[in-house]
C-alpha cells in the first residue's frame, strides 16, 4: 500500500504511564502502524516508563499480550518483531524526583534528536512530571510534551495545570491532544472547504439551515465509574471533542496551514459563541442519564447501578445543546451538539443541512423536501463523506428519490489511511502544532461551558432526564430540535 509521507527525524518517544490502557490500546498500536509504513526514523526509540520493577523482556511480554491484539489491519509478524526492537522499559515513579536522573541518562543530551514526553497519566501528575523533567534538563528546546485530557474540571483548575506546566515549558513545546482532530474525515473536511470553490460560496447562513454534531457511544461507563462520576459528559466530550469539531466546521479560511494561522481562526469561533444565561441553559440544553435497557441485544443496568456510582448521582451521561455563533457568517444558524453513553449505536458524525429550494417545482412529498441536500461527514465507526440530494427515479414519471454521492478517498487514492493517534504522534515528532489545542482555545472553551455546568449544579430540583439504554437519548433532545422545525439526522 503506497504512502506519501516521509520518515520522521530521529526521536525518543518517552511514554509516562507505559503500562496503562492508553499506551497499550492506542499509542503502541499507532506507533507500530507508522513503523510498518516506514514512517519512523531508524534512530527512533520508544521508552516506556512505569512504577513496576520490570525487565525489558517482562514489559515486552506484556506488550505482546495487551497491545498486539489491538492492531486490526496491516499486521506483519516480521514488522512487529522489528517494531518491538525499538521498545525499552525503565522503572520511573512519575511522582519521585529521584527517579528522573536515570531517565535523563537514558535519553542522553543529543540536541539533534527530538524527545517526546507523552503524559498518559492522571492530570494531577502533570505539574510534578514537568518539574522533575526540568530538574534534569529535559525541558530543553528539543523536548516536546503531550498532554492528555482532561485538563482540569473547570476554568480555574485548567488554568492551574497550565500555569504549572508553563513554569517549565514554552507554549510551543506543549501539545494538548484531541484525537478527533487527527481523524482522516476531519482533515478532508478542511480540504473540501478550503481547496475547492464548490462549497465555500454555500458555507454560510444564506445556504445552511443548521449543523448537527453527534458523538454517541454504545458502551456505558464500565470500569471508569469512579472517574466518570466526577466528570460527566459535558466535561468529558463537549468541552473538548465537540467544540473542536464545531470550530473546524465554522472557522474562516486561514491564511495558510501554519499552526497559529489555523488556531487563530478556531479561537475566533470560540470567542463568537453566544454565552449562556440561566434561562438559556433551561431552554437550549438537555442533560440525561441512562437507565436500564438493552445494548447489543443484551440487558444492561442503568447508570446508578454501575460499579463506582454513588446512589442518587446526578452526573449526566447525555448532553444536547443548541449553540449559536454571533458573527456575520453564522448568525441565525443553530449548531446542535449531542453526545451520550449507552446510545443506540456507536457514531460520530457532522451533518450540514442546507436550506430548501425557494420554490417547489416538483409535486409529491419529496418535491421540496426539507433538508433534501445535506453533507454528512462520518467520523466513526467508518470514516466517509456523503453528499445527499434528490434525483429523478427511473421511469416515465417525474418522481424524485433521495440519493447521495459517496466521497470514498480510500478507493480514489489507494493509500493507507493513518488512524487519528498515528497522525497526531507523527505530527508531534515533526513539530506540527496545527492539530493541537493552544492554551487560549482551552480557556475560551471552558468559559463557554462553565455557565452550563454551574446552572446544572445549582439546579438540585431538576435532575438529569432519564433515557433507556440503547435509545437515542431523552425525548427532550428531539424536542430541542423540533422547536426549530427539524429533527436529528437519524430521525429524518
Amino acid at each position: 500500500m503506497e504512502t506519501r509521507s516521509t520518515p520522521t527525524p530521529a526521536f525518543d518517544m518517552v511514554l509516562f504511564g507505559g503500562a496503562g490502557d492508553l499506551v497499550m490500546r492506542k499509542l503502541l498500536p499507532s506507533l507500530y502502524q507508522a513503523h510498518a509504513a516506514g514512517l519512523l526514523n531508524e534512530q527512533g526509540r520508544i521508552l516506556a516508563l512505569g512504577r513496576k520493577d520490570l525487565s525489558r523482556d517482562d514489559y515486552l511480554a506484556s506488550v505482546e499480550k495487551q497491545s498486539r491484539i489491538h492492531i486490526k489491519a496491516h499486521f506483519d509478524d516480521a514488522a512487529w518483531q522489528s517494531f518491538c526492537s525499538r521498545i525499552d522499559y525503565l522503572r520511573v515513579d512519575a511522582s519521585q524526583a529521584a527517579d528522573f536522573p536515570a531517565l535523563a541518562a537514558k535519553v542522553g543530551d543529543d540536541a539533534g534528536k527530538v524527545v517526546v514526553c507523552y503524559l498518559a497519566t492522571a492530570p494531577n501528575l502533570f505539574a510534578g512530571i514537568c518539574e522533575n523533567l526540568a530538574a534534569v534538563g529535559l525541558n530543553r528546546p528539543n523536548v516536546r510534551v503531550v498532554l492528555e485530557k482532561p485538563l482540569g474540571t473547570d476554568l480555574a483548575s485548567s488554568n492551574e495545570i497550565n500555569d504549572d506546566v508553563a513554569r517549565f515549558f514554552q507554549e510551543e513545546q506543549l501539545y494538548r491532544i484531541d484525537h478527533y482532530l487527527g481523524k482522516e474525515s476531519v482533515q478532508n473536511l478542511m480540504a473540501i472547504r478550503f481547496a475547492n470553490a464548490l462549497f465555500e460560496p454555500l458555507w454560510r447562513r444564506e445556504w445552511i439551515h443548521d449543523v448537527q454534531i453527534t458523538i454517541s457511544e454504545e458502551l456505558g461507563v464500565g470500569s471508569r465509574g469512579d472517574f466518570y462520576d466526577g466528570t460527566g459528559a459535558l466535561r468529558d466530550m463537549v468541552q473538548n471533542h465537540l467544540l473542536q469539531l464545531l470550530c473546524i466546521v465554522a472557522m474562516e479560511p486561514p491564511a495558510n496551514l501554519e499552526a497559529d494561522a489555523v488556531r487563530d481562526e478556531k479561537l475566533k469561533v470560540l470567542k463568537a459563541l453566544r454565552p449562556f444565561s440561566e434561562q438559556d441553559v433551561a431552554a437550549k440544553t438537555v442533560r440525561g442519564q441512562y437507565k436500564a435497557g438493552a445494548s447489543g441485544g443484551q440487558p444492561v443496568v442503568g447508570y446508578q447501578q454501575e460499579n463506582g456510582i454513588p446512589a442518587g448521582s446526578q452526573t449526566e451521561t447525555f448532553v444536547a445543546i443548541k449553540a449559536e455563533i454571533d458573527n456575520w457568517r453564522w448568525a441565525g444558524v443553530p449548531f446542535f451538539l449531542r453526545t451520550g453513553k449507552r446510545m443506540q449505536e456507536r457514531l460520530a458524525e457532522i451533518v450540514i443541512n442546507f436550506r430548501d429550494v425557494p420554490h417547489q417545482v416538483f409535486s409529491g412529498p419529496l418535491g421540496g423536501s426539507h433538508h433534501a441536500n445535506r453533507l454528512v461527514i462520518r467520523l466513526q465507526p467508518e470514516e466517509s463523506i456523503r453528499l445527499h440530494f434528490l434525483a429523478k427515479e427511473p421511469g416515465d414519471t417525474m418522481r424524485l428519490q433521495p440519493t447521495y454521492l459517496d466521497l470514498d478517498f480510500y478507493k480514489a487514492f489507494k493509500v493507507r489511511r493513518a488512524d487519528a493517534y498515528e497522525r497526531l504522534l507523527l505530527d508531534v515528532i515533526r513539530g506540527k502544532l496545527a492539530l493541537f489545542m493552544r492554551r487560549d482555545e482551552l480557556i475560551e472553551a471552558w468559559r463557554w461551558v462553565e455557565p452550563i455546568m454551574d446552572t446544572w449544579t445549582a439546579s438540585t430540583n431538576s435532575p438529569p432526564k432519564q433515557y433507556t439504554a440503547g435509545s437515542w437519548g431523552p425525548a427532550a433532545s428531539s424536542a430541542l430540535l423540533s422547536r426549530d422545525g427539524i429533527s436529528w439526522h437519524e430521525e429524518c
